[in-house]
């Protein structure tokens, strides 16, 4: 017995990705360009986004044929510029329907993205990656820095316009299921932005004289945000550099020894001079550093080969290849600040 065409649609021969597995598939659909820095979303990108939403997660067929979308965003300015360029008009250039435009609001207030948070004023810069370098002699590394992003709520109208409420009935079906969990979200540039159905109303006009024309109008609101590729920074963190110095030469004895010999610890400090917050360190040895105290330093975080290690840990195990981030939070910003640990050598 043959299985039904429509079951035979939704069969997966590939379980989907979760878990880790799945954010890092989402981390190579935001890298897809090839670089260490996300894509920038601005409202063009937001505005192609909620179309392709409108084209592929709402359009509906009735009776067999697919309603016609425009694929473009419709103001009051250019609908008469598209209407001459419309390929589903009669023979007269009129419009024929059923088809579904989206509409957007010209105002543009500040969002309500709950996924952003107010922090500090002035929108400073957040480290986003540490990217190992080589300059042919030494081993650096690269910070790449992004500005928090800016939230923004725009407003779509979507509209269903058609002589019989088969369609209205299919396209209003189509809404209920979409945002039964009051909300949807659309894929732009690897992330996903969510979209939430205000209100919804008809515009339908009656005129005796003449065909009725249905007109439905969903109102959606998009929590989006803003991110300019301009505002990303890329610096140069605190590469191993060779300090020489001359000394006096003097004959020692024959039978000098060494009575002190290989310390079991040393003492090593960590300064961050002015407006400087990050110090990137390769370990050469094998090594624990347990803190003995801090100078202008309220809080600091601690990275290992890309990991989190913690906040204010007072023991860091390291390796030798090891790369070391500590990131600093001052009480007093501008100004130079250090934390002292000991080196205890893992014997």
């Amino acid at each position: 017995m043959a299985l039904p065409k429509k079951l035979v649609k939704n069969i997966s021969l590939t379980s989907p990705k979760i878990l880790t597995e799945r954010r890092e598939e989402l981390l190579e659909q935001i890298q897809k360009d090839g670089t260490y820095l996300p894509k920038g979303i601005l409202h063009a990108d937001l505005d192609r986004g909620m179309l392709d939403f409108v084209k592929n997660d709402l359009g509906i067929s009735v009776d067999g044929k697919q309603v016609n979308t425009v694929d473009v965003i419709v103001t009051t300015q250019n609908w008469a510029q598209f209407t001459q360029t419309w390929n589903f008009q009669d023979l007269d250039s009129n419009i024929s329907p059923p088809f579904i435009t989206t509409v957007r609001k010209p105002e543009v207030p500040y969002g309500s993205n709950p996924a952003v948070k107010y922090r500090i004023p002035g929108r400073p810069q957040f480290q986003y990656a540490a990217v190992p370098t080589f300059d042919g002699q030494r081993n650096g590394m690269d910070i790449y820095t992004i500005p928090e992003p800016t939230p923004v709520d725009i407003t779509y109208e979507v509209k269903i316009f058609c002589n019989r409420l088969r369609e209205i009935n299919e396209f209003n079906k189509k809404i209920m299921k979409t945002f039964g969990s009051r909300q949807a979200y659309t894929l732009i540039k690897g992330r996903y932005i969510p979209i939430i159905l205000d209100s919804i109303n008809d515009e339908s006009v009656v005129e005796l004289q003449k065909r009725r024309y249905f007109i439905r109008t969903y109102v959606f609101k998009m929590l989006g945000y803003i991110i300019d590729e301009a505002d990303f920074k890329v610096k140069p963190a605190v590469s191993r550099t060779l300090t020489m110095f001359d000394t006096e030469i003097k004959t020692k004895s024959r039978f000098a020894n060494n009575e002190v010999g290989n310390p079991d610890s040393y003492d090593k400090v960590f300064n961050f001079i002015g407006n400087n917050n990050t110090l990137t360190d390769t370990i050469d040895l094998n090594y624990d550093l347990i803190l003995i105290k801090t100078n202008n330093v309220s809080s600091f975080d601690v990275t290992v080969n890309g990991n989190y290690i913690g906040s204010n840990v007072s023991t860091i195990m390291l390796n030798n290849g090891d790369i070391l981030v500590i990131t600093v939070t001052k009480d007093i910003i501008n100004t130079d600040a250090s934390i002292l640990f000991n080196a205890d050598f893992n014997l």
